[in-house]
This record gives C-alpha cells, sequence and structure tokens, in this order.
C-alpha cells in the first residue's frame, strides 16, 4: 500500500469527490498510472478556486483508489483528461500550517511549498497518517 498527494484547487477538489474520481496534473496520465487499487489519496489545496487567487492550504479530501481502470473523459472537444476512480471517505479540511513542523515531506520548513511543486507526491505512511488523524475522526 501506498500514500498519494495530488495538489488541486479546491474547487477542482470538489468536482472529483462529486463524481468519484481524481485527475493528476491537469489530467495527465503518468501521475495515475503509480498508483494501485486500494492506495489512499489525500488531496491538498494551495488554492480555492483554480482561477482565484484565495489562499485554502489545507487537506481537502481523502480517500483510497477503487480498481486498476484508468481511463479518459471527454469535458470539453479539445481537452479529454486521464481520471482513476475513488472511494472519498467523509473528512474535514485540515489547514496545512499546523502540520509543518512534524511532516516528513516537507524538509525545508521555511519554504513548506516546494514538496507540491509538481502536483504529485508519494508520501510515508506516517505522514499519511497525521493528516488522515486531522481528517477523519
Amino acid at each position: 500500500m501506498r500514500y498519494w498527494i495530488v495538489v488541486a484547487s479546491k474547487d477542482h477538489v470538489a468536482r472529483g469527490t462529486t463524481g468519484g474520481f481524481v485527475q493528476a496534473n491537469h489530467g495527465k496520465q503518468a501521475a495515475l498510472k503509480r498508483m494501485a487499487a486500494d492506495d489512499w489519496l489525500i488531496c491538498y489545496s494551495p488554492k480555492q478556486t483554480f482561477a482565484g487567487n484565495e489562499l485554502c492550504q489545507a487537506f481537502t479530501a481523502i480517500g483510497q483508489i477503487a480498481d486498476d481502470k484508468i481511463y479518459q473523459h471527454q469535458m470539453t472537444d479539445t481537452f479529454n483528461p486521464f481520471r482513476r476512480n475513488v472511494k472519498y471517505y467523509e473528512s474535514i479540511d485540515a489547514p496545512i500550517v499546523p502540520l509543518i513542523e512534524d511532516l516528513d515531506f516537507v524538509p525545508n520548513k521555511k519554504s513548506w511549498g516546494y514538496p507540491f511543486r509538481f502536483g504529485f507526491l508519494e508520501i510515508s505512511e506516517h505522514d499519511f497518517n497525521l493528516i488522515k488523524s486531522k481528517m477523519i475522526s
């Protein structure tokens, strides 16, 4: 079992949780191929909306990869992103700032946003359990 973080605005995460899917890195397939059924996924939202500037800086969804299928979904004539099915769990948003000191995937506590720059990362079970403890009671 592996543990992943996908970075997306909170409004995009909400679309995924409502639809039971995840997209990563603007719909590219590579990140989704690294995941396997039953892996855990946490969504981190730096902003409230994709087009806006209002900060969120919280973990906003948690779930498990539902199966081994990767598929494309036609959103527009020119945008067919890849997706995976996810079983999301009832959770609350967990702000990142109070957790930074205890997260191993954040080696430089002053530049804590750096690990999120590629939009997708694997984390340790320790970090996953810490974040999960703040999201699910």
